[in-house]
Formats: C-alpha cells, structure tokens, sequence
C-alpha cells in the first residue's frame, strides 16, 4: 500500500512543473510574436496613411538632409495634385519607367525574366526591372542603394501599396517624390529649378527631359543634356506617338 501512494505523489509533483514549463514556453512565444506581427504591420499603416495624406517629408528627403558627408543643398520638394500635373509628363513617366504599370500588380515578372536573361549575356548584376510602384516604395519609406536588405523592404511595400492604393495614387505619389536632382523632389520643383516654369507650363520637350533623367538624376543635367540623356529624351517623344496611355484610369 505505501508503493502506490509514492508513486502518486511523486506523478503529482511533476505535473506543476509540466504545467509551469508550458506557461513559460506559452509566455516566451507571445513576446515573440507580439512585436514581430507589430513590425509587420507597421508597412501596413504607413502606406493606408500616404493614400489620404500627402507626406511632407520622405525617408530619403530626411536622410539627404541630415547626411554630413556632402555640402547641404537646399530641399526643394512642392506637391501638387494629381489633377495638377500635366498628362503629357504622366505619359512620358510611363513610358520611360513603366509601360506595364496598369497590368501588373507591382511586380512586373516579363520585365524581371528579361533583365535576368540580359545579365546573364553579360555577366552582370540584374538591372532595370524595377517598377513604378517599387520606385515609389523606395522614395518615399526607403533609402537609396543597393541591398538584400532594402530590396526585401522595397518587396513587402510594394505589396501593400498594390494591395491599399490606386493605381492613380501611386502615380500621384511617385510623380511628387521622386528624386530628380540633387536635393530636387517631384515634378513640380524640377519644373521650376531647371525650367523657372511651373510643371503645368512645360513644353513637350521639357516634360520628356524630366522623364528622362529618372535613371540618373544626380548624375544628369536636364538644362546640359549629354547625347545619351538626348537620345532618352528622343525615345520617349517618338515611342509616345503609338503609346496608348489609359488616360480614363487617372479620373
């Protein structure tokens, strides 16, 4: 008779400890996870907040700003509507970054694969396949340069901008942020730095030289175009001849 007793007594002081393990394992877990689903979904609230507000400032505006290693230029960066910005520029923007731009959702994998294939011909790194919508990702909750790190942030952006905003607010968005020159953000302070025009007041030309410069802002003079930045320019004005830009898609 004691040998049974001794034996539950015994299964019974393990159990407490059974059930402490898995408390604390249970504990462990939701620190865990509590602030990786947080760090998720702080993307998530950035890009539903830039669909109703206009940002005064993006990442790499401040980072330009507070960046000790070169001169401190000047911030130019005026946002206008949508409504605002001239359709000539929003075509030429498409058709010098972008021609898929309202098939694809933020992803254009033909253009991926071809630029694969292209870097493999010449032994290089993959180049030239981003899209409107990862380029605007970058330029407004990212920095520049190139890493796994950032391309894998830029990627998971991009999905929820796909997923949260209209094609024509991504547009919007990225006509009004992105980096045309030194210290020179969207349409309307370039418009006004290289042409002392406002973006409305472009001429043809002009709103094909912005687009144009895109690749290599910092590096090209839009008012001292180089032959290859001439030769950008030219392509776009000849290819916007057949381009069929879905002009009902911005309304």
């Amino acid at each position: 008779m004691p040998k049974p007793n001794a034996r539950v007594k015994g299964s019974a002081s393990r159990a407490p400890k059974r059930v402490k393990g898995a408390a604390s394992r249970g504990r462990w877990k939701r620190w865990v996870l509590i602030p990786l689903v947080v760090l998720l979904l702080i993307p998530a609230m950035q890009v539903a907040a830039v669909r109703f507000v206009n940002p005064p400032r993006t990442l790499p505006m401040w980072i330009e700003q507070a960046s000790s290693s070169a001169p401190k230029v000047p911030l130019r960066y005026r946002w206008i509507p949508l409504s605002q910005i001239p359709e000539m520029f929003l075509k030429h923007l498409w058709i010098s970054e972008d021609q898929r731009f309202f098939q694809h959702e933020g992803f254009d994998w033909k253009e991926m694969n071809l630029a694969m294939e292209k870097a493999e011909k010449r032994g290089k790194p993959v180049r030239g396949a981003s899209t409107i919508t990862n380029q605007c990702a970058r330029s407004i909750f990212l920095w520049q340069g190139r890493s796994w790190v950032r391309k894998g942030l830029e990627s998971y952006y991009t999905i929820w901008m796909e997923l949260l905003l209209p094609k024509r607010r991504i547009l919007e968005l990225y006509a009004n942020v992105i980096e045309m020159g030194r210290g020179i953000y969207g349409v309307e302070a370039a418009s006004q730095h290289y042409f002392g025009v406002s973006a409305r007041s472009l001429t043809r030309e002009q709103s094909a030289m912005l687009a144009a410069v895109l690749p290599n802002p910092k590096g090209w003079d839009p008012t001292k175009p180089s032959a290859v930045l001439r030769w950008r320019q030219q392509r776009i004005l000849r290819r916007e001849q057949n381009a069929h830009f879905p002009e009902k898609l911005l309304r």
